[in-house]
């Protein structure tokens, strides 16, 4: 498969700052990412009996999924907003092709790929319907589009906890899980819910395993500030902790769309 040089737009400024938060975390990224393997892994399941040849990772990062598809036998085209992200991913050989681009608007022909796999990406769409549209575009019938994405209720426990310390919004807003389903609705979709909750010794092992996989970027263009010790004293003392320590749950949804 050779991607299709089409003209799509320049990536907005908040495309642009969402690309570069990502940059950032590129070289540190896997050390963060345990939670988006294991997603990843299952999301592999759901799919990993199709038969096609080409397949598109769509939000690569650095490629972690692009080798494992890449080792099963497929024809990988790794895409990402982030171009550090896609040096890592190209630098470890995880594809046959790479691509810098946006999710709601891919830089492919239509239905060149046979399955389109997205990882923990598409919460990061403006639009989650232009988003899931494109991939079904690029995707050829026959073919299944599979994503993990996040719902209304990830980072909870965080949110609360700036809540009661200042009532500040620090943490991005999700759709809903109703939302995620009405835009499916015109598809032959499955969808499930799969929460799943981090625990950790302290607030900063907490706050680095956000910041460490590069989701500092907050919707309405501001970037998570660096918190000094006293923030991170007081964030704490607000935090409620379970006996495993503190909980982080992430609100994972995962989707098959059959291409028809």
């Amino acid at each position: 498969m050779t991607p299709a040089n089409l003209d799509v737009p320049s990536p907005s400024a908040h495309k642009l700052a969402i690309a570069h938060a990502f940059g950032r975390a590129a070289s540190h990224y896997d050390r963060f990412a345990a939670l988006q393997r294991e997603s990843g892994e299952y999301l592999m399941t759901l799919v990993d009996g199709h038969a096609g040849g080409e397949l598109l990772d769509a939000g690569c990062g650095t490629g972690y999924f692009s080798a494992r598809w890449q080792a099963g036998g497929k024809r990988v085209t790794a895409l990402d907003l982030s171009t550090e992200m896609l040096a890592v991913a190209r630098q470890r050989r995880s594809a046959t092709h790479y691509l810098q681009g946006d999710i709601e608007h891919l830089p492919l022909a239509d239905g060149c790929v046979d399955i389109s796999f997205s990882n923990m990406a598409i919460q990061w769409c403006d639009d989650l319907s232009a988003g899931l549209a494109e991939l079904y575009r690029v995707t050829r019938p026959g073919g299944v589009i599979a994503f993990c994405t996040l719902a209304q209720g990830t980072l909870a426990e965080l949110d609360d906890a700036w809540q009661r310390l200042d009532g500040s919004r620090r943490i991005n807003r999700f759709l809903s899980l109703e939302t995620i389903v009405s835009v499916c609705r015109g598809y032959h979709a499955e969808i499930s819910l799969a929460p799943a909750t981090c625990h950790f010794p302290d607030v900063l092992s907490l706050m680095r395993s956000v910041k460490g996989v590069g989701a500092t970027w907050l919707r309405d263009g501001r970037e998570h500030a660096v918190l000094s010790r006293r923030q991170l004293a007081a964030l704490a003392m607000h935090y409620c902790r379970h006996p495993q320590g503190y909980p982080l749950t992430y609100q994972r949804v995962f989707g098959v769309i059959y291409r028809d």
